[in-house]
């Protein structure tokens, strides 16, 4: 049998997440400190092949086995399969999804968390699991009551390793790069450079197109050399920014894999972003994060999605109609304070 821990034994450990990049990044923590808690049980992960990447050189996984694209039935049977040699299934996510695969999975034992006012996530977690947690996360709470902390997402996930039994924790974020990425990241991108990184908030009535331009000309104008990622999605808007912007020390790169954008962000000085995927990606890659988030619930945002355990300067968006140019300095300056906190670290490991 695998190691004990508070009594519990574990051989066969299934991890089930269903949603973004940045909270696969965040469970990293969990993920290690079960690998660490039960060292000999077989431990696999059910995601996405969209957040696959973030797992691709973890070590402690041993196997990866990816959700059917829009297919529940398929899913389900594909959990159910793992679950009846499993002898825990854990639902990392407090998301009704997660909590159904646990629950259909047939371990003996399926545990998850769920949010106080996710009520039909909570039926559904009393009804399929044998155990879970309830977080106190709540955007309307937060602002209604600031006098209650909001644990930090990291922590949310960690208490289900706890909630196992398992006694090894660690709170480390882990991203592992291949020698490829960071071989393509060397060749593509200019090191040390501050990264932008495009999404679609920033095009938002608070902020906008025209903003975004004079943010990078701004960058440009006061750092060495400026990287803009973008996907698909802001892949049309970056184009027409593009060709408004003469700044030869620009470079744009868009629609990445994973893997060689996030080697793009482990080489950069800071990381600009309203994204919370950019903001757990360059977290786990102990590159500063400069932040803006929506001026909506960013009690709860900065709280429970902050960069983790990096430098970071966290904003807000101003309101819809108020002049961006405050936040501009605001980001500029940021950038200004946290960049020399990126010379001299070293660059993460790779996997071959």
């Amino acid at each position: 049998m695998a190691e004990r821990a508070n009594g519990a034994a574990y051989d066969r450990i299934v991890l089930i997440r269903t949603d973004r990049v940045g909270d696969l990044v965040l469970s990293t923590p969990a993920i290690a400190s079960f690998r660490r808690s039960w060292p000999k049980a077989k431990i696999t992960a059910v995601v996405t092949g969209y957040t696959e990447p973030v797992l691709r050189h973890n070590p402690d996984v041993d196997e990866i086995v990816l959700l059917p694209h829009r297919s529940p039935l398929a899913a389900i049977a594909q959990v159910t399969r793992l679950g009846r040699e499993a002898d825990i299934a854990v639902g990392l996510a407090p998301r009704t999804d997660d909590i159904f695969l646990a629950g259909v999975s047939n371990a003996k034992t399926r545990i998850g968390y769920v949010y106080r006012r996710r009520y039909l996530s909570r039926a559904l977690a009393q009804l399929t699991l044998t155990d879970w947690c309830l977080s106190e996360a709540d955007p309307e709470l937060a602002d209604r009551h600031p006098e209650n902390p909001v644990l930090h997402e990291v922590h949310q996930v960690l208490a289900l390793v706890h909630l196992a039994g398992g006694q090894a924790v660690t709170e480390e974020l882990r991203l592992g790069l291949g020698a490829d990425d960071v071989a393509w990241a060397r060749a593509n991108a200019p090191s040390g450079a501050i990264v932008f990184s495009l999404a679609p908030r920033w095009l938002a009535p608070n902020f906008g197109a025209n903003a975004v331009e004079q943010l990078i000309v701004k960058l440009a104008q006061e750092n060495e050399n400026v990287i803009v990622t973008f996907g698909p999605d802001t892949a049309h808007d970056a184009q027409q920014i593009r060709e408004s912007i003469a700044a030869p020390n620009v470079t744009w790169l868009g629609s990445l894999p994973l893997l060689h954008w996030a080697a793009v962000l482990a080489q950069s000085s800071a990381v600009v972003t309203v994204d919370t995927g950019a903001t757990h990606v360059a977290a786990a890659l102990k590159v500063p994060v400069v932040v803006v988030f929506e001026r909506e619930y960013f009690r709860l945002c900065s709280q429970e999605w902050s960069p983790w355990r990096v430098r970071h300067v966290m904003l807000t968006k101003p309101p819809v109609g108020a002049d961006p140019s405050a936040l501009i300095d605001d980001v500029a300056s940021a950038v200004g304070s946290l960049r020399s906190a990126r010379l001299g670290v070293p660059q993460p490991p790779t996997a071959s």
